[in-house]
């Protein structure tokens, strides 16, 4: 692997308290969350112990104001190499605790952000629905105006950490009558009128990903985000990140199923000698190390881009388009690589390659990606006609 420039001494001494961590309190338990279909709550304490929830949070949240995405990164890389990739910490951290910094009054950050940084509320979004994934203008769930609340009605599908979730950002609309008036609301999963199901999924099997249904629940006015017909915007607000953070995951992935391989064809055997020195796998990993090395050190400029706050949302669609699509190959080559013991569940190439294949559909679909980069380059069809 490339030597990373991007990091110094004070986040390769993280680097090591993450990692012990994970070995300590996340690698022994990690057949038993995927067996069981959720990482269990403590973890999250656990982690809030240790300071590694809402980094970026004010110190007069219980945070250490580290806006850094660098930290980040370094959790994420730790926690997919000695853990699993279905423990959901940043999306908790980075992609739905934003929300209430961003757009939340302070009284909603006084009431919910501390036990987040504690890890004792556990944090979910709820946006997409069955019938609107990447379309949120088709969002069918919403609220009513009740007076001194809302009422809220419908349903939210694939909604991670959905189990172990005690506050959602739900997204509902607020005007019928009106395409993007939408708005984006706290609300507290024990409240009555929620119900939640698990969904049986292809991979990420610790990850606890359900449909939500919302049947008259009452949500008080003061639980509303910012303004209620401005929801639309609001989620546009954090995608670059999200999908520059999805990057960083899918290369964490990909270069532990690529170490992995390398480990295995060096002590695997055909014909009498290890089948790491047939030209086919030589030329395989070979071509596969260049391409996560050129994906890793672009990523690296744009985590340092994001932290400068200059990252487009262009670039971040091409981040998460092309580490996605390589994860995909380098996942299906390993297992190749493997033969037959890499369908086998008992090997983690097994498991990752089923894991790796949300990667491309999550966070906006690889079509998404190329419309956004595409419309870019002066491509949009409404600009040409």
């Amino acid at each position: 692997m490339q030597e990373r420039l991007i990091f110094t001494a004070d986040h390769a001494l993280f680097r090591d308290q993450v990692r012990k961590f994970v070995q300590k309190e996340i690698t022994p338990h990690v057949d038993h969350w995927r067996r069981q279909g959720r990482v269990d709550r403590e973890v999250f304490a656990k982690a809030g112990q240790q300071g590694f929830l809402l980094m970026w949070a004010s110190e007069e949240y219980g945070g250490c104001a580290l806006t850094d995405l660098r930290y980040e990164q370094i959790l994420y890389e730790e926690l997919i190499r000695h853990g699993d990739i279905g423990v959901f910490f940043t999306l908790h951290s980075r992609i739905v605790a934003p929300y209430l910094q961003r757009f939340g009054t302070e009284q909603q950050c006084q009431q919910y952000l501390p036990g987040c940084v504690r890890g004792e509320t556990i944090l979910a979004v709820a946006m997409t629905e069955p019938d609107a994934g990447s379309d949120l203008a088709g969002m069918r769930a919403r609220v009513e105006d009740a007076g001194d609340h809302w009422l809220l009605n419908g349903s939210k599908i694939y909604i991670s950490n959905g189990l172990n979730a005690d506050l959602f950002v739900v997204a509902a609309r607020t005007q019928p009558d009106q395409k993007y008036a939408i708005g984006l609301f706290l609300v507290e999963a024990q409240w009555p009128g929620i119900h939640r199901t698990p969904l049986e999924k292809m991979g990420l099997d610790a990850q606890d990903t359900v449909i939500v249904y919302f049947d008259n629940v009452r949500v008080p006015k003061t639980n509303t985000l910012g303004d209620p017909t401005k929801g639309f915007a609001y989620l546009a607000h954090g995608l670059a990140e999200e999908r520059l953070l999805g990057a960083c995951q899918s290369l964490a992935h990909a270069q532990v199923a690529f170490d992995l391989t390398l480990e295995y064809v060096k002590e695997r055997t055909a014909f009498g000698k290890p089948i790491g020195t047939f030209q086919n796998s030589r030329f395989t990993l070979a071509e596969l190390r260049c391409q996560l090395d050129c994906q890793q050190t672009w990523v690296d400029q744009l985590v340092l881009q994001m932290n400068a706050g200059q990252l487009s949302a262009e670039a971040a669609a091409g981040a998460k388009l092309l580490t996605s699509e390589l994860e995909g190959r380098v996942m299906d080559e390993c297992v190749q690589l493997h033969g037959s013991a890499g369908y086998m569940e008992e090997y983690r190439i097994s498991r990752m390659y089923r894991d790796a294949r949300i990667s491309r559909i999550f966070a906006g679909t690889s079509e998404i990606m190329k419309e956004i980069i595409g419309r870019s380059l002066g491509l949009d069809d409404r600009k040409l006609k």
